[in-house]
């Protein structure tokens, strides 16, 4: 907590210092505590919680008007996880009460989590000890990469404070470290939310480069799954999808698997 007694709020995202999410949540949160805007100086969608040395980590800064109201903000050259250690261990004087990775353009869905730098930052928040929420909203697909001003914005941002709340009030048992939610691209503050754990389906499906000849350039893409009611209907997909609701996922940090050991053990070791 700073000497002002508010509490410190460390905003970031995987969609670059440019994202109009990011000053949505930016606002929604200002309520709550005073915030630090620090996100990836360009677009970095799908970077999880890597650290690639070929980061410069360059930190710039820029003082910017929104809605009457002045920001400082800083552009980081690197990944969003990158962005969450440099603003821990250089431009806050003291750790962040709490971490918000978001508002994310599309949603992070299931197994996708892995893949994600808005979830990467929440979980490299969360191995600081650092409570964190990594909030994404459904939007089509167009708009993934995108910092369009089409998108509405405003249930998310109600429900990025809401969350944001929780976790500044109410120390949430250990073994939940981040708080990962998907809000509906037709919610409003009177959509419920529902509790949620992880698809083991994919929900985007790899798409093989469209090109001739392996000499030139091309990236793999991603297609949505046709049909949603394959998956459980306690996931995260089956909430937003079916049911059109917000899914909230305790996530934690202890990928280790829940099979029993002397199991395990046994057919690990048998001949």
């Amino acid at each position: 907590m700073a000497q002002n007694g508010r509490p410190q709020i460390l905003l970031t995202n995987d969609d670059g210092i440019n994202s109009p999410g990011l000053w949505v949540a930016a606002e929604a949160l200002s309520g709550l505590g005073y915030v630090w805007v620090a996100a990836p100086r360009e677009q970095s969608s799908g970077m999880g919680r890597s650290m690639p040395p070929t980061s410069d980590g360059i930190i710039t800064t820029q003082t910017i008007t929104i809605h009457e109201k002045e920001w400082t903000i800083y552009a980081v050259g690197g990944t969003p996880a990158q962005t969450v250690q440099h603003a821990i261990l250089e431009i806050m004087p003291s750790p962040p009460d709490l971490v918000v990775a978001g508002i994310n353009y599309g949603t992070n869905f299931g197994t996708g989590v892995t893949i994600s730098g808005t979830v990467g930052a929440a979980m490299e928040a969360a191995s600081h000890n650092i409570p964190s929420l990594a909030i994404s909203l459904e939007t089509e697909h167009k708009y993934h990469l995108s910092n369009s001003k089409e998108v509405d914005f405003k249930a998310a941002a109600h429900f990025t404070a809401f969350f944001a709340r929780k976790l500044l009030n109410n120390a949430l048992s250990p073994e939940v470290q981040v708080l990962k939610v998907e809000v509906p691209s037709d919610a409003t503050p009177e959509t419920p939310w529902m509790l949620t754990r992880l698809s083991k389906l994919r929900f985007y499906l790899p798409t093989a480069p469209k090109r001739k000849s392996w000499d030139e350039p091309g990236s793999t893409g991603y297609e949505q799954v046709p049909e949603a009611s394959i998956f459980a209907e306690d996931t995260d997909v089956y909430a937003v999808i079916v049911k059109r609701q917000v899914a909230v996922t305790p996530l934690t940090l202890d990928m280790t698997s829940g099979v029993p050991f002397e199991e395990l053990n046994k057919q690990l070791r048998d001949p």
